[in-house]
């Protein structure tokens, strides 16, 4: 833990202090914001409250009285109930406002993760709950320039991959066929060449396949590719090296011969979308105005509603990248939540608006950073469907 750090970011953001919070591992963001082991037996509640300034403050129970020794501040124990309420309040009394791992109405899932019953205590003392959300986007999900650099290195690898795994399927499709388990095996066998790795194999699907965004191939349910389909290409993965490699991320789509009309159509109108998500984010930074990620995900619903198609898409935007796959920063989203994290500099995130048919279905994914006080796409653009 950086305790300057944390401190700081709070006065940058004008709030008083910072309340974390655990019992049983409910709150894995506080663990990894404090520093602490994850493998920790933690049967007991315990309090850290860090202050924008002065001195931390813990609270635990005495039988677990070491669980925060590795970490600074002056110690408060508890047994009773009745005891931690007391002592909970007079660590919280110098404060009008405290942040906590709390999103009004749940808006955001992956930072709600106070219990309803904590948060009427604290607001029982009289405290306003501010949410952490901004705080934890720019302790998780803020890159270092080394992990930027091994996004690119991904990158290069990737995009080289992608544009092969399309020349083998038309390869493959002009002498019998494949099926979408071969190619996504051949892709694995091309990230352990690469020295890549992923929490999951790629999407290979064909087809009506390619209408369902969560689509997994396996060799039981796996689709033929041959002349005439379409194909939708989903992957992801970062270097092994090192352990905090960040992830690259895209989605192309192409066809085994050529597309149909309806295939160009379509791409054609997720291609706007895309593109319309990427400049609301260059833009936003061009002009210097802070921008949160559901502003990102309305300028893409738009575009899409106003060709007609709005219902059939049926997902957020995009979601934040750092060492995960789904990041813990901004994700791109006024669908599914209304996210309203800030774009942060030094972030990164995908931009994949699509549309699904029960035919076939078109994703457009690009990753974008943040950085040098301006949005960039990292990768290759696509601009017209693949030609197999």
């Amino acid at each position: 833990m950086n305790l300057q750090n944390i401190q700081a970011a709070l006065r940058d953001s004008g709030q008083e202090c910072w309340l974390f919070y655990d019992h049983h591992h409910r709150d894995p963001i506080a663990y990894r914001v404090l520093g602490l082991s994850p493998t920790m037996m933690v049967t007991r509640r315990w309090f850290y409250l860090v202050p924008a300034q002065g001195e931390p403050v813990k609270l635990v129970h005495r039988i677990e009285s070491h669980h925060l020794d590795s970490l600074p501040g002056s110690k408060m124990e508890y047994s009773a109930w009745q005891e931690l309420w007391q002592n909970l309040e007079i660590m919280l009394k110098p404060y009008h406002s405290v942040v906590m791992q709390y999103s009004p109405n749940n808006q955001i899932p992956y930072i709600s993760l106070v219990d309803g019953g904590m948060l009427e205590l604290v607001r029982s003392f009289g405290k306003e709950i501010v949410s952490s959300a901004n705080l934890v986007a720019l302790f998780e999900a803020t890159l270092s320039q080394a992990q930027i650099a091994s996004h690119f290195k991904a990158r290069d690898a990737v995009d080289k991959i992608t544009a092969a795994f399309f020349q083998e399927v038309g390869k493959r499709a002009r002498n019998g066929g494949t099926h979408e388990f071969e190619m996504q095996q051949w892709i694995m066998e091309a990230f352990g060449r690469e020295g890549l790795d992923t929490c999951d194999p790629p999407n290979v699907s064909v087809n009506e396949h390619s209408g369902d965004p969560h689509y997994e191939p396996t060799s039981a349910t796996s689709a033929k590719i041959k002349q005439g389909d379409f194909v939708l290409l989903d992957i992801w993965a970062k270097c092994k090296q090192p352990e905090d490699s960040v992830y690259y991320d895209i989605t192309w789509t192409g066809s085994v011969g050529a597309p149909s009309d309806k295939h160009r159509e379509v791409f054609e109108i997720v291609r706007g979308a895309r593109d319309a998500g990427i400049n609301t984010v260059k833009a936003a930074f061009e002009a210097g105005r802070k921008i949160s990620g559901w502003e990102v995900d309305q300028a893409t619903r738009e575009f899409i509603d106003s060709k007609g198609w709005g219902k059939y898409f049926i997902h957020r935007t995009g979601h934040s990248i750092t060492s995960d796959i789904h990041g813990n920063g901004a994700n791109l989203d006024n669908l599914e939540t209304k996210d309203d994290r800030e774009i942060l500099p030094n972030t990164c995130f995908s931009v994949e608006p699509g549309i699904y048919l029960p035919e076939f279905g078109v994703r457009s994914e690009v990753n974008m950073m943040i950085r040098n006080g301006k949005g960039e796409v990292t990768g290759r653009i696509q601009n017209e469907l693949v030609l197999i």
